[in-house]
């Protein structure tokens, strides 16, 4: 799902996620790594929601393996419980030559009245290649332009 706020704003994309009983502690709360792990695939779905096929075939046509993670910062705001709906809308806040910064902002939807912020977070990754010769190496390599323009 994408939001259209204005010509100006840059493109979002809200990925919902369904807190269940298992993603948190004995007290009720969202174990706060799991934030993480709902942001990591809200990142992939900002990228599929902006029309970028899956990183294999971005492998094969442009030697591009995905966008690991370099640097994060997250405020937390408010808990999350099980049974809470969260929205978590991903845009991208700054565009550098070989890395971006996306930013996400958690939301609990409510059927009464406005939504509560829970966390916002930005983060830092880049578009990665794997390094010639060493199967398990990366590096970061300049963003296609094309990429650019579809996620804007």
């Amino acid at each position: 799902m994408t939001d259209a706020v204005s010509p100006s704003a840059p493109r979002t994309v809200v990925h919902t996620v369904n807190v269940e009983f298992g993603d948190c502690d004995p007290a009720r709360i969202v174990w706060f790594p799991n934030f993480f792990r709902w942001i990591d695939a809200a990142s992939r779905h900002f990228f599929v929601g902006c029309g970028l096929p899956p990183w294999h075939e971005t492998e094969a046509t442009l030697g591009i393996i995905g966008t690991p993670l370099v640097d994060t910062h997250a405020r937390f705001v408010q808990t999350a419980s099980y049974g809470d709906v969260l929205q978590i809308h991903v845009h991208i806040a700054e565009w550098r030559s070989k890395s971006f910064v996306q930013r996400y902002r958690i939301e609990r939807a409510r059927a009464d009245g406005p939504a509560d912020l829970i966390m916002e977070c930005d983060e830092v990754r880049i578009f990665a290649a794997r390094r010639e010769g060493e199967a398990t190496a990366i590096r970061a390599v300049p963003i296609p332009q094309a990429l650019r323009e579809m996620c804007q």
